[in-house]
């Protein structure tokens, strides 16, 4: 096995021998470097004009731009859209064109001739603090909002006493008073400013996402930190104005007021207190003791988004109307999926506790080997919504989709137990899923990285802990496939460092059969497996036989009830002319609404006209963007009925060697491979150092999958090893596959 490592990689020797190796045309080169530069242009110079606008330059300048478009049909909303909103929209549609061009299944797979390098976004810097792991990139992104907020903090202090001698108050009280509501209305314009980024990445199926290669599970850590901070913003800007109204002794009257011109006090409040009640729920003490609660009070951001259109009107909604308006795209689409019911082919549980379910999809569903889904089971609860990442490779099937779910919460023992239920009610093996099923899943994804960068690196490291193994196997699978069928594949070296409490998990590193995926692949890839079983200091007595899975229940096929592909991560022409289709119809929308309705008949009040804009994005969804997936809808069912029918014996008897027959079969390679310590820990630093000698001077991409003090742990020898490099030693990029709400 070691016999490669001076080699060049397998798929890279004749290079002309392999599609995904010939030149991309020029004009589809050139185009996207151009998309590239517009969209880096439109960003840097839409992030300039928000960071200086707290000068009074700049603010200014907005006055008068202001004044200058607010004579057509939109007013001065449509001035404020054409600020706040329109470059991201049209950095969305741009990034749409870019992704067409791409195309679905190019992967930039190809070995590069400089030597190894340092990246921002895979250089730790940060591995300890409320943060949790943060590389160079995420930190510049942190220190610039910081920067921001000081900055804005400072300017608006000079400017509101400035304004203050404008009221020529002599009051001292009086004065004090209107200086805190001065405060106030600062940090509440900041807050939106934070507003209009704070929903961008939890539209899991977002263009802009796809565009810079940002998978859901990373971005929620974004959305978190910003939550953090645009909720003490608009606590502080209601708090100075509560401060300001009690000096003046107007607090309870203006609580309750409710200005027909101006900002409405009681849609503030009640907005202020729906947010503050997901903030509080979403503290990590309360989240980890009580999810439920947690995901049942942030259902409560439809009353802080509606109220606080109520609270400034529709103009100053705007500022943050551009992320919000791309939530509501996707939160639509993940509607119309997550409607169907999808046949679970396979449900086993494993001794260890885990359970797996294999899931029909569509052959068409795109997804790469990092992928995750968000599951639902009816039966458990009609609310509730689970992440699992994929355990299969995109290669082992075309119709069906494996995951592995660790049995840990009151949700996932009522999955075992339901599943265990069935099969006691069918002792001889019957079908788990019949005409009438007693368990029906939905789904919404696949999500996840839009490029597999587990295949872009020579030399891998993947570092597990428990279920974490879970992507590990999905990318095993998914390297020995595209090795077996000389696909686009870089990786030749691959250590795997898996950390496990008890040593009856080790039968799910097994269920990968290697060697019926890629014979003989030990002559073609350089595979060792490190498995520490830490609560157990020496082979059990029955070490040498295979734990057998508990109750596995097959299905003899299915008819259709498949994973919907109506996924933002899917077919990227359908979810850009969704998102597309739907911003042009808002325009329309918007537009009919001010010539027939709010100019002809003088609407003037500013709470309703919020909700009217309200109104309008929530019909452009439904009808614009309805109409696409209705479209949509069509173009799949039709292309799945070209599908070529499968034999449905045939997937039985595949699913029946993943779960009995390769436990058995594979057990040897997999011990081949596979060095089982007992009573330790991984010690990261021999294990990195040991492999950065062997590998020589490379890049080394280390992917790390289990809970935050392992990330941390291995974040922290990446970083160390990074900083104590030579000249030719190798360089370690740390990417983290954790998941965690």
């Amino acid at each position: 096995m070691g016999g490669l490592s001076g080699q060049e990689p397998l798929l890279l020797r004749k290079q002309n021998e392999f599609d995904y190796l010939n030149k991309t045309p020029f004009w589809v080169s050139l185009t996207k470097l151009i998309l590239k530069v517009v969209m880096w242009v439109i960003f840097i110079a839409w992030a300039t004009f928000i960071f200086l606008l707290p000068s009074k330059f700049m603010n200014d300048l907005q006055g008068k731009f202001i004044r200058a478009t607010r004579g057509t049909i939109f007013g001065t909303t449509g001035s404020i859209f054409l600020i706040f909103s329109f470059p991201i929209f049209m950095i969305a549609f741009l990034a749409t064109i870019r992704l067409v061009l791409t195309g679905e299944d190019e992967h930039h797979v190809k070995k590069t001739a400089k030597g190894p390098s340092f990246r921002l976004w895979t250089f730790p810097v940060l591995v300890d603090g409320p943060f949790g792991v943060v590389t160079a990139a995420e930190m510049i992104g942190v220190i610039l909002f910081s920067v921001y907020i000081i900055w804005a903090v400072i300017m608006y202090s000079i400017r509101n006493v400035d304004l203050l001698s404008l009221f020529h108050v002599q009051d001292m009280k009086e004065k004090s008073a209107l200086l805190l509501e001065l405060t106030g209305l600062r940090f509440g314009f900041i807050g939106l400013i934070c507003l209009a980024f704070l929903f961008l990445p939890v539209a899991r199926g977002s263009v802009l996402l796809r565009a810079i290669d940002i998978p859901f599970e990373h971005a929620t850590r974004y959305h978190v930190w910003l939550g953090h901070l645009t909720m003490a913003l608009f606590s502080l800007h209601g708090l100075f104005y509560v401060i300001g109204w009690a000096m003046r002794g107007r607090l309870v009257e203006e609580l309750i007021q409710w200005k027909s011109v101006g900002i409405a006090n009681l849609p503030g409040v009640i907005s202020l207190a729906a947010g503050l009640l997901m903030w509080v729920t979403s503290l990590p003490g309360v989240r980890r003791q009580n999810f439920e609660l947690f995901f049942y009070t942030h259902q409560l951001y439809v009353v802080f988004v509606v109220f606080l259109a109520l609270h400034v009107g529709d103009f100053i909604f705007m500022i943050a109307g551009a992320g919000i308006f791309l939530f509501m795209l996707d939160r639509f689409l993940r509607f119309f999926q997550s409607r169907k019911t999808v046949d679970i082919l396979s449900a086993t549980c494993f001794p260890c506790g885990t359970v797996e379910l294999v899931l029909a999809k569509p052959s068409n569903l795109r997804y790469n080997a990092l992928g995750w889904i968000f599951l639902q089971v009816p039966e458990l609860s009609w609310l509730q919504w689970h992440p699992f990442s994929v355990s299969s490779s995109p290669l082992d099937g075309k119709h069906h989709l494996a995951i592995l779910i660790k049995v840990l919460g009151d949700w996932t023992e009522k999955l075992k137990g339901h599943i265990l239920n069935l099969s006691v009610e069918q002792p001889e093996m019957e079908p788990l899923l019949q005409q009438n099923r007693k368990i029906t899943a939905s789904v919404e994804g696949p999500y996840g990285h839009e490029s597999p960068y587990h295949l872009m690196y020579e030399n891998l490291i993947l570092v597990a802990g428990g279920i974490g193994i879970s992507p590990f196997l999905a990318i095993l699978s998914d390297i020995l496939h595209r090795i077996n069928d000389s696909k686009p594949c870089l990786p030749r070296n691959i250590l795997i460092v898996w950390a496990i409490k008890k040593s009856d998990e080790l039968p799910l590193l097994e269920t990968v059969d290697m060697e019926a995926i890629c014979p003989l692949f030990s002559d073609k890839l350089n595979l060792e497996i490190q498995t520490f079983v830490t609560r157990e200091s020496q082979p059990p007595l029955e070490e040498g036989k295979t734990s057998k899975a508990m109750n596995p229940s097959i299905s003899p096929g299915f008819k259709g009830c498949r994973m919907s592909g109506l996924v933002g991560t899917g077919n990227v022409v359908w979810s850009g002319l969704y998102v597309i289709v739907s911003t042009i119809g808002l325009m329309i929308t918007v537009a009919l609404l001010d010539i027939f309705y709010i100019n002809p008949h003088n609407i003037y009040y500013w709470w309703y006209k919020g909700l009217l804009l309200i109104g309008c994005m929530a019909a452009s969804v439904v009808i614009f963007g309805g109409l696409v997936i209705a479209l949509w809808h069509l173009w799949e069912r039709k292309t799945s009925m070209k599908e070529e029918p499968e034999d449905n014996t045939k997937k039985v008897d595949i699913l029946q060697q993943n779960i009995e027959i390769s436990l058995h079969k594979n057990l040897e390679e997999a011990r081949s491979v596979n060095t089982i310590r007992y009573g330790e820990r991984p010690d990261f630093q021999e294990i990195f150092g040991s492999h950065a000698k062997s590998w020589g001077n490379v890049d080394i991409g280390v992917i790390v999958c289990g809970p935050p003090t392992l990330q941390s742990s291995v974040a922290k020898e990446c970083r160390r090893q990074n900083l104590q490099r030579r000249g030719h030693q190798a360089i370690f990029h740390f990417n983290s596959h954790s998941f965690d709400l």
